[in-house]
């Protein structure tokens, strides 16, 4: 009965807390696509997600466009544009001084691709299969960023891992584990405490928050733990099949060991 009550609380604070962190006014974006369809579905699924979103066909209309630049808070951009590229849009707004945060979207993702999105200033570079739950949540993160210099200071480089915490986006060996926000929360209190052990209870606060219950008891969040720390590894490890940077510390929690 205890840990109902417990449950019943804890659902009541994680409702408050998402209402809470729900942004305070609208997103407002330029998205720039040729894909007719595309445009308009990425206009609906982010109005309904509480985005304000203004639509444009090619890099010459949004350029034209500057009372639309002026009020955006937030640039997304298709990498494949006719004509002139994503990427040849997104230099160009750099040379004319508009430093609006971007987004660059690609319905092919490439290593190579993402490198030169970033290298020319795109915050963050998203793969459109992901779907638009994915594209909406990272844009809310990056929204978060506005000042690119505010962000590049909280880039966390370990040996061979690079952590993005502003957007909440991984890399092993320079290339995307594509971890969820969940799993990156968990990725960077481990790599964060290098060298220390880290609790099972401390890993589940980060997931959710202190003191939340889950389970039929109060060690139940642990089987929880073991199952996020499971999908993890296979995600570096498709990546890397050596990778052994997360090991366990038994009946206790784990630990990110040092290179």
């Amino acid at each position: 009965m205890r840990a109902a009550v417990h449950w019943v609380e804890s659902l009541e604070k994680m409702s408050s807390f998402a209402a809470n962190d729900e942004p305070a006014q609208r997103i407002r974006i330029v998205a720039v696509d040729g894909d007719d369809c595309f445009r308009d579905m990425l206009s609906n699924e982010l109005s309904e997600r509480a985005f304000s979103v203004t639509t444009f066909a090619d890099s010459a209309s949004v350029l034209a466009s500057t009372d639309a630049l002026s009020a955006a808070d937030l640039i997304v951009l298709d990498w494949g544009l006719a004509g002139k590229t994503g990427l040849d849009l997104l230099r160009q707004l750099k040379r004319l001084g508009i430093n609006i945060p971007t987004v660059v979207l690609a319905g092919r993702s490439l290593a190579s691709y993402e490198s030169l999105a970033l290298e020319h200033g795109a915050l963050d570079f998203i793969d459109k299969s992901r779907g638009m739950s994915i594209l909406a949540y990272r844009l809310r993160i990056v929204a978060r960023a506005k000042v690119p210099g505010e962000w590049r200071d909280k880039i966390l480089r370990l040996g061979r891992l690079t952590l993005k915490t502003p957007i909440s986006r991984a890399f092993w060996n320079d290339s995307d584990v594509e971890l969820t926000v969940g799993e990156f929360k968990i990725v960077n209190l481990l790599a964060g405490n290098v060298g220390r052990h880290v609790t099972y209870r401390e890993i589940y606060d980060a997931l959710h928050h202190q003191g939340f219950v889950a389970a039929d008891s109060i060690n139940g969040y642990r089987t929880n733990v073991r199952s996020a720390i499971k999908r993890i590894r296979r995600k570096f490890e498709a990546l890397d099949p050596t990778f052994d940077r997360i090991q366990n510390y038994t009946a206790f929690g784990y630990i990110w060991a040092r290179d």
